[in-house]
């Protein structure tokens, strides 16, 4: 009988699955864009085995995306099983966001109980940047899953007592770096402190099994970027965004140190990233960067009007969650000058301080309106929580250091969170969506530490026992910080409900009634309000697919704010009739404007200076040979880099015939279909596609080349 009853399905957890499910997947399909950066690779991926393991961008493999492949490799096989579609590349990040939901309550479970593992689970789910993210073809959520599959391995390998497990943990780890580069490496330092904390072992064998298991990790980490490396540069790609065409050069500059320092190889060159970085390199062959304006792309098709905005509010006050935000109320996080929230709708990338909308750095940036809104709801019960799980677990008979088994996961937990919070609370160049990195930790605390300060609340007569009323508090108040940048209405509301629950706690904490426990839970399902709403944004409203994003100010943005790119139909018919036995259709500086071409039409378009447009790709006796031996005829210079003083650009400027637009420009232009995007990668700023000259930005310059000077 009790074999029986241990095999039931636990419906709760099927709920949640299901709500995770629904939130990651409904919409899906609407999606006609997409992040045009990846999806342009997993089309060329789809061609040739030499495209598909180096991530080639273009057909003709002549640059590679500016991540490791893993993740490409995955969307890549969906495509070739369901066709190139925007749902079939967003189809493994969903599936990733949902199975990280269900790895955190097997997680957490197993210690702290099924209510833990169910409310970390529900959290996880309802986390609005982890939902955003899994909505698109950004890599993220990938990522996440796959270090969850590490600390599961890792949780086994303490349990059992066996090497094989704790491998495969820190295998796993290497993956990750395959995935996202050194973003994996952040959950490093929980995955050692707690092998070192919790494993029953001496102390020389653990240290001699972290060795070989970080040997191991740095092995599977750089295993394809040393096979790239070490193969002739004539023979593969060029490594996109890097200036010396090396996977570790980018992993550990571009992808590594610059984005805690803030700076930026090149900068944006009509579409590319930003110029809050520093200057691109002076390389003479570099695509010169300009310093064009924030724009990108909507990663959503916004069918139909957006819902009304529930009673009482108004769209021009922002008297609804779903209203227009207040003009110009960006809100201070505390301790930060201007924490950065939207100023007056729009995407909160372009609202705000910090490079990319990011608020000002300091120790309490994740708690500023910039940032918060996207991860932080529970921050705070995630915090109590520890304090409660370690309190809980307390016992005088157990010297300092011998933990117990709760004390020891709550100690991973935390050695996640605050590495990862203390990296976004300085760092510089991230974007809004790296914050689900998070995500798994604060849900795990949320989880096991409601439950912690529960039984805290029913047993503790002490001061540790008000600890859950205080949590209440003291997370409503924030969440009344974040909601009242839009709705001061819905700010009210849930701060009535939050802190009348709250207050309620203090009150019947010494009596205990009978309903104690319906008071708590029905306290946590009023802190869940918000961010539920909040995740619900980017299946409302429509989400930025390539700088995913949560929030009410995507109603006002369209779906982050940016006008859907255009291919331009004429160009390429022209294109096709005149560039005919060609290897490239034509040739343009930067990724952005050559991705919803490369999509739309299957052929190569060279991206002469990379992602950014500042990549040392190509000398001018390199184009010249190329021209002279057939393999591209056309050059498209966008409008912002007529004035670029780099060799190549100045070359073709000087020596490429102008082709009169009123054979190929045309203000009727197409939208990239389901199998289209249209502007650009997670890092991406500027302008892109060529809309009236050859989408995205009005203006620009065919030229036509002969190879003579």
């Amino acid at each position: 009988m009790e074999m029986v009853k241990q095999r039931r399905l636990d419906w709760y957890l099927i709920g949640i699955a299901v709500l995770a499910a629904f939130l990651n997947f409904w919409g899906v399909w609407n999606d006609d864009t997409v992040n045009p950066y990846y999806t342009a690779a997993v089309t060329s991926m789809t061609e040739n085995w030499s495209n598909f393991f180096y991530g080639a961008l273009d057909p003709s493999g002549f640059v590679t995306v500016d991540k490791p492949p893993v993740a490409l490799w995955l969307q890549t096989i969906s495509a070739l099983i369901f066709g190139i579609h925007g749902w079939s590349v967003i189809l493994p990040q969903a599936l990733a966001g949902v199975g990280s939901v269900l790895l955190l309550y097997f997680l957490v479970k197993p210690t702290f109980g099924k209510w833990a593992g169910r409310i970390a689970a529900l959290v996880m789910a309802t986390t609005p940047i982890a939902v955003a993210v899994s909505r698109t073809n950004n890599v993220d959520s990938i990522l996440v899953f796959v270090l969850l599959l590490g600390a599961w391995a890792l949780f086994k390998a303490v349990r059992k007592g066996k090497i094989g497990f704790l491998l495969l943990a820190f295998v796993l780890i290497g993956v990750g770096f395959n995935v996202k580069m050194l973003q994996a490496y952040m959950v490093v330092p929980a995955f050692l402190l707690f092998y070192l904390i919790a494993a029953k072992l001496n102390w020389k064998k653990k240290m001699l099994h972290l060795v070989i298991a970080l040997v191991m990790m740095l092995g599977v980490s750089v295993s394809w970027a040393v096979v790239v490396d070490s193969t002739s540069a004539d023979s593969r790609p060029y490594v996109g965004s890097s200036q010396t065409n090396s996977v570790l050069e980018l992993a550990f500059g571009y992808n590594g140190m610059e984005r805690l320092l803030g700076q930026e190889t090149g900068t944006n060159s009509g579409g590319a990233g930003q110029g809050d970085g520093m200057p691109s390199s002076s390389n003479n062959n570099n695509i010169a960067p300009d310093t064009s304006t924030e724009s990108s792309q909507n990663g959503q098709s916004n069918s139909g009007q957006p819902p009304t905005p529930p009673s009482g509010s108004s769209s021009s006050d922002g008297g609804g969650m779903g209203g227009t935000p207040p003009s110009g109320n960006g809100g201070g996080g505390p301790g930060g000058q201007n924490g950065g929230g939207p100023q007056g709708g729009g995407s909160k990338m372009t609202g705000g301080t910090g490079m990319f909308g990011t608020g000002t750095a300091g120790p309490l940036r994740l708690f500023q309106t910039a940032l918060g809104d996207q991860i932080s709801w529970l921050l705070p019960m995630a915090l109590f929580g520890m304090a409660a799980i370690f309190i809980a677990n307390w016992s005088r008979k157990r010297r300092f250091f011998q933990w117990n088994t709760a004390q020891k996961e709550m100690a991973f937990w935390a050695a996640w969170l605050i590495p990862v919070a203390g990296f976004f609370s300085i760092a510089n160049f991230f974007h809004h969506y790296y914050l689900i990195m998070l995500a798994p930790a604060i849900a795990a605390l949320t989880g096991a530490g409601f439950m912690a300060l529960l039984h805290l609340f029913r047993k503790n007569k002490g001061v540790p026992g008000y600890l859950l009323p205080t949590a209440v508090i003291a997370t409503t108040a924030l969440q009344m910080f974040f909601i009242a940048q839009y709705s001061m209405l819905w700010m009210g509301v849930v701060g009535i409900i939050g802190l009348g629950l709250g207050t309620i706690l203090f009150v019947i904490k010494r009596k205990q009634p009978s309903f104690t426990s319906w008071i708590a839970i029905a306290s946590l399902i009023a802190l869940l309000l918000a961010p539920t709403y909040w995740a619900l944004t980017p299946m409302i409203y429509g989400g930025n697919s390539a700088l995913p994003e949560s929030g009410p100010q995507l109603k006002t943005s369209s779906g982050g704010g940016f006008a859907d790119a255009t291919v331009n139909e004429k160009l390429i018919a022209y294109l096709e009739k005149n560039s005919s036995g060609t290897e490239f259709l034509f040739g343009t500086t930067d990724a952005s404007t050559a991705a919803p071409y490369i999509i739309k039409t299957g052929e190569s378009v060279m991206a002469l200076g990379g992602f950014n447009g500042t990549d040392p790709i190509l000398t001018v006796k390199e184009l010249k040979q190329m021209i002279k031996d057939g393999k591209i005829k056309y050059f498209y210079l966008p409008s912002n880099n007529k004035g670029s003083s780099s060799d190549v650009v100045t070359w073709i400027k000087k020596n490429g015939t102008e082709v009169d637009s009123s054979e190929w420009s045309s203000e009727t232009t197409s939208t990239a279909d389901a199998t289209t995007s249209a502007t650009t990668s997670e890092n991406m700023q500027g302008g892109g596609g060529m809309q009236g000259g050859a989408g995205g930005q009005s203006g620009g310059t065919l030229y036509k080349l002969t190879g003579e000077d």
